[in-house]
């Protein structure tokens, strides 16, 4: 989300707000009856999430927005309230906003005030309400404010402490004894090969373990041991179980929908599974798959191309940026037409920072630098920089990155699609016939994007063109409007398909966009800013899980799409795909075992 005080005109932006809803970056709340008690939670998550905005005077319940007509004299006691409340250690541990974070809004002769609460950097969180970090931390999911868990506060707490990095402590009661033989063989035969004249080479294992801190001792306690970098990279299998349960790297390669892998790597018993070595036999298996053009440099053939480097850029952010205290799993997937990788933790910086590059943060400095002394690792920036020039080499569709919360994961898909094949080019000039040729460039990819991936939104917009969310917001009710695209959802859930008398069918009887009520209202008066969501599914209300988990599988009965068990219950897709249905698995089977099918559907499981 754009920051408030960006814009010169706060008017078009609060009515794109009204559009939007609620959202994972945008909260509504009712001052009415005073300063709004739930304020300073919903702080602390943005602050600790992607940020967003709060918008006091505005009141949504059941798809509807109702306006508090909140006067001068109240918005300027709850400007003075908010200010005097931030610096106060009961409400909050850290004051975040300026006067230019905190706008007054008039809308149709209502007044409303703005909050836009920025993330913060990982030195300064967790960001928490009251004086306990443990009972006052609050993440944002799209299903609004959660409160953290003890094990989220602890990893936002070991993330902070960039001065003592977590895979730099030393392990109590591990030993060299632990390391595998073969793998330091292995790794320090690469430190050869890459820096032949480096004065290491000379070095006894125990000594070299030292210089790149496997082994290291403690300056002020005189404790002597191993790093837990150094057992992750090195370690015997059963000392990683020992030190952590959770531990499993996970390589699967699925070629067919009725297959579930085809080829998989993870600990089976059969090799030492530390990072090294899952680094060293999934790197050249998914190498391979990539094309290698014939090029010569100084008579020499070339056999890595910027996509080679893309892709073991990308296997070693997922090695050195997992958080290795969650109680999930590091996976990495190769379908026929991407790659994803999928790590336990948070980013510890925005997916803006992510894409523009040029910043170096590092969860794993240790694994890092053990990488980097092979020269296999991106230390100058993100590692972003050369996973998109690699994929921008291969005109390749741009990789997308995303975060999950409940476990904490962040996901990089890398398509191996360009953006306009001619056998997409064939459909839809089947589909739009000369139509097609009156669309710009970007209109034309938006489409083609829109076609191979079948849904698309705003936001996946933003990261693979070089437009602004409001020209693409502009470009997508052009295309709608055109005929081009059919809209589904409203809001941040608003997604857009191909369009065809089906789908333009389907959108009007399942989940048309509710629009905005033009209808004149007295200065002052509350009014309804928007329609209800049509009546083709639940309305959003609490229900207690038990009653959640037997409307879903009541309405399971046949095979059910994610979207469609979204619509009937009142809740984002989001929502349901990355928390409900993951809690769901022992009332639900899937009709498709492969992970992230574009196709699949869910049926309740029949007792017998």
């Amino acid at each position: 989300m754009k920051k408030v005080y960006a814009y010169d005109d706060l008017q078009p932006f609060f009515e794109d707000l009204l559009i939007e809803k609620e959202s994972d970056e945008l909260e509504y709340k009712s001052a009415a009856g005073g300063f709004p008690k739930s304020f300073w939670e919903t702080y602390s998550s943005f602050a600790n999430t992607n940020g967003g905005a709060i918008v006091f005077g505005v009141k949504e319940r059941k798809g509807e927005l109702t306006f508090d007509g909140l006067s001068k004299d109240q918005i300027e006691k709850y400007k003075k309230d908010f200010f005097n409340n931030m610096h106060s250690k009961q409400n909050v541990n850290i004051p975040l906003l300026s006067e230019k974070n905190v706008q007054e809004v008039e809308y149709e002769g209502n007044l409303f005030l703005l909050f836009y609460i920025p993330r913060v950097d990982r030195s300064l969180k967790p960001v928490y309400c009251g004086l306990d970090p443990y009972t006052g931390t609050y993440r944002r999911d799209i299903d609004g404010d959660y409160h953290c868990s003890r094990e989220e506060v602890n990893s936002m707490f070991a993330d902070a402490n960039l001065s003592d990095p977590i895979d730099g402590r030393i392990l109590k009661h591990y030993g060299k004894e632990d390391l595998d033989e073969a793998t330091i063989t292995q790794y320090r035969r690469k430190f050869e090969q890459s820096r032949p004249d480096h004065v290491w080479n000379t070095l006894t294992d125990d000594k070299f373990l030292e210089k790149i801190n496997v082994l290291k001792k403690d300056r002020k306690t005189g404790e002597y041991g191993v790093t837990y970098a150094g057992l992750l990279m090195f370690g015997t299998y059963s000392a990683l179980m020992d030190a952590n349960p959770n531990f499993f790297p996970d390589y699967q390669e699925i070629q067919d929908k009725e297959d579930r892998w085809v080829n998989r790597i993870c600990p089976d018993g059969n090799w030492e599974s530390n990072l090294f070595q899952f680094y060293n036999r999934v790197l050249p298996i998914l190498q391979n798959f990539l094309p290698k053009p014939f090029k010569l440099k100084n008579s020499q053939r070339i056999d890595e191309t910027p996509a080679h480097v893309a892709v073991r850029e990308a296997l070693i952010n997922a090695l050195v940026h997992t958080d290795y205290t969650e109680n999930a799993t590091l996976n990495v997937y190769k379908y026929p037409n991407r790659i994803v990788f999928s790590n336990p933790g948070t980013m510890l910086i925005s997916i803006d920072q992510f894409y523009k590059g040029g910043e170096s943060v590092c969860r794993n400095k240790y694994l890092q630098t053990m990488f980097a002394f092979l020269g296999s690792a991106e230390k100058a920036g993100s590692g972003a920089d050369k996973i998109l020039r690699g994929w921008d080499e291969k005109n390749w569709k741009r990789p997308i990155i995303s975060e999950r919360v409940r476990p904490n994961k962040v996901e990089l898909v890398m398509p191996m699609e360009t953006w306009m094949d001619d056998s997409t080019k064939e459909s839809l000039s089947r589909i739009f016939g000369p139509r097609l040729d009156t669309l710009n460039h970007p209109q034309l990819l938006t489409l083609a994007l829109a076609y191979s991936e079948e849904e698309i939104s705003n936001e996946r917009l933003q990261y693979a063109l070089s437009l602004h969310r409001s020209d693409i917001t502009s470009m997508l009710r052009f295309l709608c409007e055109e005929k081009f695209l059919t809209s589904f959802g409203y809001g941040r859930g608003k997604t857009y398909s191909v369009y065809t008398t089906n789908n333009a069918t389907l959108k009007g009887s399942k989940n048309a966009a509710p629009k905005s009520s033009k209808r004149a209202t007295p200065k002052g008066s509350k009014r309804t800013a928007q329609t209800s969501v049509v009546s083709s599914s639940k309305p959003r209300k609490r229900y207690q899980k038990a009653e959640l988990y037997k409307l879903i599988t009541d309405f399971c009965v046949d095979w059910q799409t994610a979207d469609d068990i979204a619509l009937y219950i009142g809740r984002s897709k989001d929502y349901v795909r990355n928390f409900l249905l993951p809690q769901m698995t022992s009332m639900l089977e899937k009709m498709y075992e492969i992970p992230h099918h574009p196709k699949q559907k869910y049926r309740a499981i029949q007792n017998t």
